[in-house]
């Protein structure tokens, strides 16, 4: 993402690795739908996409003649906060905003508006920040000695899903820069295939082996015994340590349980809900039922196939071994080891 003169210049990740296109948003109507899209994508990712479409709200505000208020920019925050309704981040970013806005109310629009600016820059610069620390902390947890020298990840979350570096895909840098590891196993992760399309795109831009398998080879890479750790991220963490992520998260986990193999969830500290108890009560997102019956627009299942398509699924605390956020590692999360990356 560039934001730049009033627009957000947003990497078309749909089009990735063939095609570079960027799509340029001069509102919040416009930020919703690339990140609903999925032209952006990956939770940190989209929490700054959406603090900054919080911010072209307010500029239309402002060329409307509108008072700048959290009551005049009520419906882009809904808008906004509609468009993924599992990725915590993007509320979180949201809420930043709003907050901000309410201790400004007594300044000059002008001012308000500078301090917005600078809010939006912040949520992104933080972002940055937190990714380094996530992946410092997370690429010491890989032992060169003990651990064998392959890891396997699923979905994409490098720079593309980020600010800065990634969160699981950043320990994989650092651990690689630091001789921890051989090579990444990459799952396709269907239906959106972003480690195929993204993941292996990244990996490759930085000459890091890996070795592309479709999500079913999961299993018999495991059982192979090549694979030390299991590195995922996350799009909302509930306060016991369950974890809500890209579909198939939940059948790695239980994978790399039965073949001894650890599991490493990577996430920046917004992602964390403390309002949400426990991962029955996250909200799964569902997909268009194309995203499954088709592959680049082009069908692969009967016409009026019924399709169940949840872009998410939930893994229990108790299937991870580690919860690496920039706040510190929480060793077998939960409620009380989630608790403590606050204090």
């Amino acid at each position: 993402m560039k934001y730049k003169d009033k627009r957000l210049h947003v990497l078309d990740q749909r089009l990735l690795p063939h095609r570079v296109e960027w799509l340029c948003c001069s509102g919040a109507t416009c930020v919703a739908k690339v990140i609903r899209e999925m032209a952006v994508r990956g939770a940190p990712a989209i929490g700054v996409a959406a603090a900054y479409g919080y911010l072209l709200a307010a500029h239309a505000a402002i060329a409307r003649g509108d008072e700048l208020t959290p009551t005049t920019l009520g419906s882009a925050y809904r808008e906004l906060a509609a468009a993924r309704p599992t990725a915590v981040n993007l509320v979180w970013a949201l809420d930043r905003m709003v907050a901000c806005l309410r201790s400004v109310e007594s300044l000059e629009r002008d001012e308000r508006l500078r301090r917005l600016t600078d809010e939006a820059q912040s949520i992104e610069a933080r972002d940055v920040e937190a990714n380094l620390a996530m992946s410092q902390l997370g690429a010491g947890l890989i032992d060169p000695g003990a651990d064998r020298g392959w890891v396997l990840t699923h979905c994409n979350t490098g720079a593309l899903a980020t600010a800065g570096q990634g969160t699981a895909l950043g320990v994989v840098r650092d651990a690689w820069a630091a001789g921890r590891l051989e090579g990444v196993y990459v799952d396709e992760t269907r239906p959106w295939l972003q480690g195929s399309r993204l993941t292996a795109w990244e990996l490759q831009q930085e000459s890091i082996p890996y070795r592309l398998i479709c999500d079913s080879a999961a299993a018999s890479v495991l059982a192979a015994g090549q694979v030390s750790w299991v590195i995922v991220g996350a799009d909302r963490v509930a306060a016991n340590g369950d974890v809500a992520n890209k579909i198939g998260t939940y059948a790695l986990a239980v994978l790399a349980r039965h073949h001894g193999v650890k599991f490493m969830v990577v996430a920046p500290r917004s992602t964390i809900d403390r309002d949400c108890p426990e991962g029955g009560a996250i909200e799964i997102e569902q997909r268009p039922a194309s995203e499954v019956s088709e592959i680049a627009g082009r069908p692969v299942a009967p016409e009026g196939a019924d399709v169940y398509n949840p872009a998410f699924d939930v893994t229990p605390a108790g299937l991870i071994d580690a919860l690496v956020t920039e706040a510190g590692v929480v060793h077998r999360p939960d409620r009380a080891g989630v608790a403590r990356l606050f204090d």
